[in-house]
């Protein structure tokens, strides 16, 4: 459906032995590499997204403003919320990966928000600009049908935007049992 110029495809190792000094990590800990691996992805389809909300966006500007459309308050409304939405997620990916980059132990949730919120104003910017294209926006020449597919796939994959929001809320909720028990420590004096 989108993303069509990536490879992805299903490996299957059956009855597959690997030998010890060929692993990767410590056997058995496989899924937790994955994730901590998903991590450092995250934030790169996040700018995928970003990139694709960005030519919608860049798209409806040229629209709209080669046919004088600018002046109406209602495309200007979509668009500047387009834009603000842009630069919020542009933000949040900036942010999980100055923490990446630092050697920060854990940078699950700010991965996770640099997935989800652009990936989701990837579609929301590439929907409303097909709508403010009109009949044009399904049209192959101005490429935002495209843009929309690619747009939903980032919605997918890397953990979908629900896992990510229940990975948010797994992450706020450990980060508030750290608070708390850091309090009880304070008020017992230890």
């Amino acid at each position: 459906m989108g993303i069509r110029t990536s490879t992805t495809t299903e490996l299957v190792f059956e009855d597959c032995r690997v030998a010890k000094e060929n692993l990767m990590g410590k056997e058995g800990f496989g899924f937790i590499y994955t994730m901590r691996n998903f991590d450092r992805a995250r934030p790169g389809v996040g700018a995928i997204a970003l990139g694709v909300a960005q030519g919608a966006y860049e798209a409806v500007l040229d629209f709209t403003y080669k046919r004088n459309l600018l002046k109406n308050q209602y495309v200007q409304k979509k668009v500047a919320d387009m834009a603000t939405e842009i630069e919020a997620a542009r933000a949040l990916i900036f942010a999980a990966a100055r923490m990446i980059d630092s050697g920060a132990k854990n940078v699950t949730k700010e991965a996770s928000f640099s997935k989800l919120y652009p990936s989701d104003v990837a579609m929301k910017v590439t929907t409303e600009a097909i709508e403010l294209l009109g009949p044009y926006g399904v049209l192959k020449d101005y490429h935002v049908e495209k843009m929309l597919r690619d747009a939903k796939i980032s919605q997918i994959y890397e953990g979908t935007n629900e896992i990510q929001r229940a990975v948010i809320a797994l992450e706020l909720t450990r980060e508030m049992g750290i608070k708390e028990r850091e309090k009880e420590r304070r008020n017992n004096g230890t």
